[in-house]
């Protein structure tokens, strides 16, 4: 029996295609009917709602014996602080600890979506979403920089390294296509591929489970096979995405090191 008369007769939508990242919309814009609240709408603004109202009733009321949520708020702040702050930037990592501990747990959440059950699908995998982060954090390293040296000793200090001068043309425009080309673009598409990638996985090996199994009884040890691999895929799945948040966020804290960084 051929792939193709297995999905006939499974009548599964196998294999997925791109059209699986773009669920339909749940509510209406306007008085024309043209609708922009869709699943991926509700996961950003359910991330955004948790996040706020986890960290507010955490630090309600601080205790020096911490309660639980407060041990796990002041443990993710602590863990974000020292190990990627502090450790990439020096002492002066300290005053951009909030910003990175906040990016870290919105990429962290943003991206667990993905294999939730029922949802599983992660808005980082649509590329909005990571480019979105990576320009914020492309403009947070510049500002840095500008404020710390001035905008031209920043420019001088970014993209000018001390080889002689007969080279320095071909190195200033390596410098500026990696400085200010390729990191933001690097940090957009690294995030999106990872969650790109898992989530087509996994739709792979649980949708090709059913329309085996529905196709013919003959099918139904592959099937099983299928959906073991999705749950061996999803256990990695979680290992990729809690690396990608700690990834995004320690390639942030480099950039801003550089920044503030008085040479090449």
């Amino acid at each position: 029996m051929s792939v193709q008369s297995v999905v006939l007769a499974a009548d599964i939508p196998f294999p997925p295609s791109v059209e699986d990242f773009f669920p339909p919309s749940i509510l209406p814009w306007d008085a024309q009917n043209n609708y922009w609240f869709t699943k991926i709408t509700f996961l950003l603004w359910a991330t955004v709602a948790i996040l706020i109202v986890f960290f507010l009733v955490a630090n309600r009321k601080p205790q020096l014996v911490p309660t639980r949520r407060q041990w796990l708020a002041e443990s993710i702040y602590g863990f974000v602080r020292n190990n990627i702050s502090v450790e990439m930037i020096g002492p002066r990592g300290v005053r951009f600890a909030p910003y990175l501990t906040t990016l870290f747990c919105f990429i962290l959440l943003m991206n667990l979506w993905g294999i939730v059950p029922f949802v599983q699908i992660s808005p980082n995998s649509h590329i909005a979403f990571p480019a979105i982060l990576a320009v914020i954090s492309y403009v947070m390293f510049i500002y840095v920089g500008i404020r710390k040296h001035g905008f031209w000793k920043y420019l001088k200090v970014a993209l000018i390294p001390p080889a002689p001068w007969f080279i320095l043309p071909m190195l200033i425009f390596i410098e500026i296509f990696s400085n200010f080309i390729v990191r933001p673009f690097a940090l957009a598409v690294r995030l999106f591929a990872n969650m790109f990638a898992g989530h087509m996985l996994l739709l792979v090996f649980t949708l090709g489970g059913f329309a085996m199994i529905n196709a013919n009884l003959f099918f139904i040890p592959f099937s099983l096979l299928s959906w073991v691999m999705t749950i061996a895929l999803t256990f990695l799945e979680f290992l990729v995405i809690v690396l990608q948040a700690y990834v995004f966020t320690v390639l942030t804290a480099s950039y801003v090191q550089g920044a503030l960084a008085d040479g090449h």
